[in-house]
């Protein structure tokens, strides 16, 4: 009777917690990337589908060769590049790596590994102080900066949900009290000035704290992970070591802050693309996270589908061989073939409606990862589904509203020739002081190029592979970008606190003529008194080999002014129109604002109203023609005075500067023709094809260039100055023939 009164009080124990919803269910693991559900359908198709075998078998050696190394979790003390720095990262990615692997294989031996370094994790950091390398305005303990301890944590989150069943609680007790719970409370409220921020040094913070939070099921993290927390004791206007703003005004928190604020609506992430794609790997891998345990969140939703949106921007942000355009602080070679990519491009394709074009990147790429949405990408490239990611030419705005400039990009066929033309907000304390600056690529390699930034990223010998001093004093200077400096001073004087006020505006953008596209531009703010409108045009003319670039920058001063235009080219000189002289000695340029780091190398005046100036790069040839007065100077100039370590690259300007002048209009072609092989040794169309380019009416309202071949072909570009709107009807005389058009441009013959 007692045991049939028992099983009956059971029985509705069990039945009262099936309905009631105020009884919490026990969270089951894993579930934070990997689930239950998703593990046993990779577990059925395994050996069934190629790209995602292939990815497991590579990811497996990698886990395998460091087991039989051996687990080792140094005392921390260097920067980044050193043996300490990086053991401990390598342990991060190799833990998260061995927990999918456990879950995948059913292997314990994977499980033994993430629990012994764990434990051995949870016995070090309790004796860990602060690192002892201080640069940083956030030390972390594991690593010189809190930003790579949120690494660590996000990583170790990942591998911490994929044994926790296979803990026993005592080790999970120890591992949450000793190590999770303590790393969560240093890289947030005992770093407020890293975690209460917007930039993506928080955005790691806040997913790092959501994320142990969701495996812990501790909502108190998740909360302060998704808003931040109060009381930071924070100052307005306090600055971390880029010159960024800590906190601002009336600024928000946590990882939706860091979702509304530095998105626009395009997708593009105001830092510019080397560090969206940084923090694409937070951003994603916490917001997959959340859709798995918290789902009514609809995070993929949040702000439009911005997320979603980031991944298509970003690859548009690269050229032809997948590498980013490196605007503001980037490194050159930075692409999507980085793990940080596989992983936003198959959680996009996942989530996004499964477009087919992100499989033709993850083909590319070669590798998955090894979850639900690795198994959805490798079954469409085994299903054929792939079809080619193509990149058009696209206006990408910045700001959470889209008001705040932007970046735009010209291109012609299969990135024949591309054109970038940066017009955004100042991006933060990784941005640059060059508005409206513009670089060209001609099928991934560089014609006129972007320095990008000055650091040697974990290579210790440089500077503990952090930013070098160079980065101030010459990467983000106007004068080592292709734009205009007034009287040899940068935009803004150089002064974040200016620069961040403001951004540039679009005039228009138009690529409805395949044949000649445009962007326009104006920047008012840069200097005092002085308006810049820049205009990029790329044009495919049928008498021409190759799309060629106008570039039209008229500027508009109240005061006589000194201007430098540099173009950063790239190759060999081949020849110019004008006379130079060479000096016997070198001095630099100037003594500040990144002249200081410019050996002057030449020099000579133009002699007629058209300077040509040729290069050979990568067997082409190309020539930029400018439209010159006589006796503007002409500077040969190359990188590297001033530079006692030798932590800047050598690399050439060809320079043109106009004295005491207010209202000027520069005008440039840069070309692309012909070609040499050094193996037949034949050159083939090795000059330029332009006779003629001539500004042949300027006034407030308009401005008219000509531009004449050698084949005697005249084209004709009228620019609307003022009204931008494509409906409204123009009419100019210019030499008394009339023009007629609608819309901001008109490109066409010479009547």
């Amino acid at each position: 009777m007692m045991f049939l009164k028992n099983s009956f009080f059971l029985f509705c124990i069990i039945g009262y917690l099936s309905i009631s919803p105020f009884i919490a269910i026990a969270q089951e693991h894993p579930s934070l990337i990997l689930t239950k559900a998703g593990v046993e359908k990779i577990r059925a198709e395994l050996g069934k589908v190629p790209l995602f075998d292939v990815s497991l078998e590579q990811l497996k050696k990698e886990v395998d060769a460091e087991i039989a190394l051996g687990i080792d979790t140094p005392v921390p003390k260097d920067y980044s590049g050193g043996y300490t720095h990086t053991r401990h990262k390598k342990n991060w990615i190799v833990l998260q790596k061995a927990g999918v692997l456990f879950q995948i294989l059913q292997d314990e031996k994977y499980a033994i590994y993430v629990r012994d370094m764990l434990m051995q994790y949870a016995e070090l950091y309790p004796t860990l102080p602060a690192h002892p390398k201080t640069r940083s305005y956030a030390r972390g303990k594991l690593f010189w900066q809190c930003l790579n301890d949120s690494n660590w944590l996000v990583y170790v989150s990942q591998a911490y949900d994929c044994i926790y069943d296979w803990l026993s609680k005592k080790e999970r007790k120890n591992l949450e009290k000793n190590l999770f719970r303590p790393f969560a409370d240093w890289i947030s409220v005992k770093n407020p000035q890293f975690y209460n921020r917007v930039h993506n040094h928080s955005t790691w913070g806040n997913a790092a704290v959501g994320m142990i939070g969701l495996v812990m099921d501790d909502e108190e993290l998740v909360e302060r992970a998704l808003y931040g927390f109060k009381d930071d004791a924070l100052e307005v206007g306090a600055k971390d070591n880029d010159g960024g703003f800590i906190k601002e005004e009336g600024q928000k928190t946590g990882f939706l802050a860091n979702l509304d604020e530095p998105f626009s609506p395009d997708g593009y992430y105001t830092e510019g693309p080397y560090y969206q794609r940084y923090a694409m790997y937070p951003f994603l891998i916490f917001a997959q996270g959340l859709h798995n345990v918290k789902p009514e969140l609809k995070i993929f939703e949040y702000k439009k589908g911005v997320l979603l949106k980031s991944v298509n921007a970003l690859l548009n942000l690269t050229d032809a061989d997948g590498e980013f355009f490196p605007i503001n602080d980037g490194q050159k070679g930075m692409s999507y073939y980085s793990r940080e990519l596989v992983t936003a491009v198959d959680i996009a394709y996942h989530f996004g409606g499964n477009n087919p074009e992100l499989l033709s990147i993850a083909q590319k790429q070669g590798r998955v990862v090894l979850d639900d949405t690795g198994l959805s990408i490798a079954m469409g490239i085994k299903e054929g589904r792939a079809k080619p990611f193509v990149k058009k030419s696209i206006n990408l705005s910045d700001g959470s509203d889209g008001d705040q400039g932007g970046v735009g990009i010209l291109r012609y066929g299969e990135e024949d020739l591309t054109v970038v033309l940066k017009y955004a907000a100042q991006g933060l304390s990784h941005g640059h002081y060059d508005k409206l600056s513009f670089s060209v690529y001609e099928k991934g390699e560089e014609v006129l190029q972007d320095y990008g930034l000055a650091r040697f990223v974990n290579i210790e010998q440089k500077g503990g592979g952090n930013y070098l001093k160079e980065n101030t004093t010459w990467a983000k200077q106007t004068v080592a970008h292709n734009t205009l400096v007034q009287n040899e001073t940068s935009h803004f004087d150089g002064k974040y606190e200016v620069g961040n006020k403001h951004h540039s505006e679009l005039f228009f953008f138009d690529t409805t003529n395949d044949h000649v596209q445009l962007i326009s531009a104006k920047e008012k703010n840069a200097y005092p008194e002085t308006e810049m409108h820049r205009t990029l045009v790329l044009i495919k003319d049928k008498n021409m080999e190759k799309p060629y670039v106008l570039d039209i920058l008229k500027v508009n001063s109240n005061t006589k002014n000194k201007y430098d235009l540099p173009f950063y080219y790239k190759g060999q000189i081949m020849e110019m129109n004008f006379d130079y002289k060479v000096p016997k000695s070198l001095n630099p340029l100037g003594t500040s604002n990144g002249y200081q780091h410019l050996w002057l190398e030449g020099k000579g005046n133009s002699t007629s109203q058209n300077t040509k100036f040729s290069w050979l790069n990568n067997q082409k040839f190309y020539t930029l023609t400018m439209a010159t007065h006589l006796n503007d100077e002409l500077l040969f100039t190359r990188l590297g005075a001033n530079d006692p370590e030798f932590n800047l690259r050598r690399d050439a300007a060809f320079m043109l500067r106009r004295k005491d002048v207010a209202k000027e209009v520069f005008v440039s072609i840069i070309e692309s023709h012909g070609a040499y092989s050094p193996v037949s040794e034949f050159a083939v169309n090795a000059r330029s094809s332009i006779s003629n380019l001539e500004v042949i009416y300027d006034d407030i309202d308009f401005t008219g260039v000509l531009i004449e071949t050698t084949k005697d072909k005249k084209s004709l570009l009228i620019l609307s100055n003022i009204e931008a709107s494509k409906s409204y009807e123009h009419k100019l005389e210019i030499n008394n023939k009339e023009y007629k058009w609608t819309g901001p441009y008109y490109f066409g013959p010479v009547k």
